[in-house]
């Protein structure tokens, strides 16, 4: 008997298991658009269908979210990535947003892939837990983008 063998290993939770349904779903969707405007424009309804369909707070921290992205870091396209609004830079993910009741979590999250150049010395953020989006908090985020994507 090792050591390990006295550990249970119960595996991904059922929301993460959803999570990469989701992406496995969005990538066979993605496949089967034919033009590259065809396959942004359907990025971006499936972006705001998501948000359309989240429950309340996260619907409204999610649409102020769209909002502040898609208006200061444009070069930014809308996309789902595991079931959640995130936002690429030729076709890979810089930014997304985590909604708290998908995992079930005590707040919902802005997250940065290590793409976004955010670097500040040997060590910085990569998450921020959202509350609510504040004007101030508009103004952070739009901040964090714009330097994002440099």
């Amino acid at each position: 008997m090792t050591s390990t063998d006295n550990i249970k290993h119960e595996g991904f939770t059922a929301e993460e298991r959803a999570a990469m349904k989701d992406h496995a779903q969005e990538l066979k969707k993605a496949a089967r658009r034919t033009s590259a405007a065809e396959k942004a424009a359907e990025a971006v309804r499936d972006v705001l269908a998501k948000i359309a369909a989240m429950r309340e707070p996260d619907r409204v921290m999610a649409e102020r979210v769209h909002a502040v992205i898609t208006a200061n870091a444009p070069a930014l396209a809308p996309r789902l990535w595991y079931g959640m609004p995130a936002y690429a830079l030729d076709g890979k993910v810089v930014c997304f947003f985590q909604s708290a009741e998908k995992f079930k979590a005590r707040y919902a999250t802005l997250g940065f892939s290590d793409l976004a150049k955010l670097d500040d010395g040997p060590m910085w953020a990569a998450g921020y837990a959202l509350a609510e989006v504040t004007p101030e908090v508009e103004t952070r985020i739009a901040e964090l983008v714009r330097r994002a994507v440099g």
